[in-house]
């Protein structure tokens, strides 16, 4: 098992670069298979959870290699419809296959995802689209089977009660793509990801109006070729940069991210006084100045402010001139990373989906437990800031969604270090 070893007190400085983003690649990877043609992907980041896909392709059959360090070559020709349920367990975002394998072979057996440690993400919204397409599904000791046999293009709306949902609105648009006729999507998830994603399908040739709309319309039923496609800089990552950046007293800056996918993050972070600014050439630089001053946020779909921010901003906010909230209107347990900041000194108060922040803490480094991805990033930054030294173990979640996170840091002047231990 590996820790972090983080030295903290340090100033970050210089230049870094994010990699593409997790949330907008697995799906893209997944529409690969789509066409029986070769697709190239670029800007492919190196993760876990990237590595976990391509297991799984692996078990359907389908052909891939890498032709680049972040470039993936994948033909589906001959695939199968069954994934392993022991792979779909590791990771919760391998249900976007299920509209990818709709799409091509109109059947799939999957195990129904479990649990998740951050709160309850069904998946009522994917099937009820997959319903209005004219799927069958039946489950029997926790696994899906999905057929099409009279498939026909429908009006469906994928909304909740807590907004649109990313990975539906995705699924849904795969399983609608070979559909003969037209197909309505209202209350769609607007998220850059999901915007990426439908571009890429409309390089592959597919006919989809409305991207970035709550309304997407597909015109299905035509067959799609492969392409060559770039996917966008993950906006987590460089948000993640910005409070780096902003937690260490440092100066940095922030490249591979198009201009204005971090807004609904830089937005409220500006009501604090943060000097951080990006150039439309998308580079974002982050120069500490005065004490950061209180506020208040509450998450929501986008344009809301992001989920996946809102721990890391949590980190943030322990260093600010005065006491702030943060809401978290999306998945209401995301806040155990709150016990182990309080460990460091940290004074917040967790009620329910909130939590107030007490700012100016002193924060000392200690032992702690990430409990989950964005959970992790919160503790980094709290290492970074804090005196003495920290350790973070369970970093095998950083993996899944932050490429080379330490070597990065190491770049901008950090001292972290990844040790084995028992």
């Amino acid at each position: 098992m590996e820790v972090a070893h983080i030295v903290g007190d340090r100033r970050l400085v210089g230049d870094v670069k994010v990699s593409g983003s997790k949330n907008a690649c697995l799906p893209i990877l997944a529409a690969a298979l789509l066409t029986d043609e070769e697709c190239i992907i670029n800007n492919v980041p190196r993760l876990s959870d990237i590595d976990t896909m391509l297991e799984i392709f692996k078990v359907l059959g389908v052909d891939f290699s890498y032709v680049g360090p972040h470039a993936l070559k994948i033909q589906a020709r001959n695939i199968s419809g069954e994934v392993p349920g022991s792979l779909v367990k590791k990771m919760r975002a391998s249900i976007c296959l299920m509209g990818a394998l709709l799409g091509r072979l109109r059947r799939v057996v999957i195990p129904k995802p479990g649990g998740c440690v951050i709160g309850d993400r069904p998946f009522d919204l994917h099937i009820k689209g997959f319903k209005a397409l004219g799927y069958e599904i039946f489950e029997k000791d926790g696994i899906w089977t999905v057929d099409g046999k009279d498939l026909h293009g429908t009006r469906v709306r994928l909304s909740g009660p807590r907004g649109s949902t990313m990975t539906g609105t995705t699924n849904v648009v795969m399983a609608a793509i070979m559909v003969p006729g037209q197909t309505t999507i209202e209350d769609a998830a607007i998220e850059p990801e999901v915007v990426d994603f439908c571009r890429y399908l409309t390089r592959m040739g597919a006919r989809i109006e409305g991207i970035g709309t709550p309304v997407l319309t597909i015109h299905g039923g035509e067959p799609l070729h492969g392409c060559e496609y770039a996917i966008i800089g993950d906006r987590m990552e460089a948000g993640t940069f910005v409070c780096a950046g902003l937690i260490t007293g440092g100066n940095i800056r922030i490249s591979g991210l198009e201009f204005g996918l971090l807004d609904s993050f830089l937005y409220p972070l500006g009501k604090t006084g943060a000097n951080v600014f990006q150039n439309t050439d998308g580079t974002i630089h982050v120069q500490s100045g005065e004490p950061l001053g209180a506020i208040d946020v509450a998450t929501g779909p986008h344009p809301g402010f992001p989920t996946d921010l809102q721990a890391q901003l949590c980190a943030l906010l322990t260093q600010s001139d005065g006491d702030s909230t943060i809401r978290e209107n999306i998945y209401p347990n995301r806040f155990m990373y709150v016990t182990e900041l309080k460990k460091m000194g940290a004074a917040i108060d967790h009620v329910g989906p909130c939590a107030h922040i007490k700012g100016s803490c002193s924060l000392r480094g200690t032992h702690l437990q990430a409990m989950d991805l964005r959970a992790g990033a919160a503790l980094y930054l709290g290492g970074l800031c804090a005196s003495g030294d920290t350790f973070v173990h369970n970093i095998f979640h950083l993996d899944r969604g932050y490429e080379a996170l330490e070597e990065k840091l190491c770049l901008l002047g950090s001292k972290i270090r990844r040790i084995s231990v028992d």
